[in-house]
């Protein structure tokens, strides 16, 4: 059943991409269709990467609760180890984790996915939930696919 969902979204993803919309109104659009449509994705948003001084993500198009955490140095959080390290972080209990920026207490596990382009890291997508250990190798196989459609428009 799960299986038949993100290939659906994947679909959509990849219609979003190539439709008219403007860079911001597409990315909206893809974090405002993972929030509605899947279970435990309670704040869906895109971080870039800003090289200008130290490096840093730049809060992007997000849905969900607003964050104080609009600039997150490399390094720095979940966001920011997956900058620095150039790759997925799933952590299913954040309350575990010593070095996590909160940005909600409702928030219990977060996944953030690097997006790359010409084998840099520009930027990546979290996702923040506000359950338990949600996020299985089936979300990250996704959600790694979709950061890749996502690289095109950047």
């Amino acid at each position: 059943m799960k299986k038949k969902l993100l290939d659906f979204l994947t679909e959509k993803v990849r219609a979003i991409v190539n439709s008219k919309l403007d860079k911001d109104a597409k990315l909206e659009a893809v974090c405002k269709l993972l929030r509605d449509n899947i279970p435990n994705y309670d704040w869906v948003g895109f971080y870039f990467v800003d090289r200008v001084g130290q490096d840093e993500l730049i809060l992007g198009p997000f849905e969900g609760e607003p964050t104080e955490h609009l600039r997150v140095p490399f390094g720095r959080g979940i966001c920011g180890q997956a900058a620095e390290l150039k790759k997925t972080f799933i952590v299913q209990d954040v309350s575990k984790e010593t070095n996590y920026l909160s940005c909600n207490p409702k928030v219990k596990s977060e996944i953030v996915v690097p997006i790359f382009k010409n084998g840099e890291i520009i930027g990546e997508l979290d996702i923040d939930s506000h359950t338990l250990s949600p996020f299985t190798n089936e979300d990250k196989a996704f959600l790694e696919k979709i950061c890749k459609i996502v690289s095109k428009l950047l």
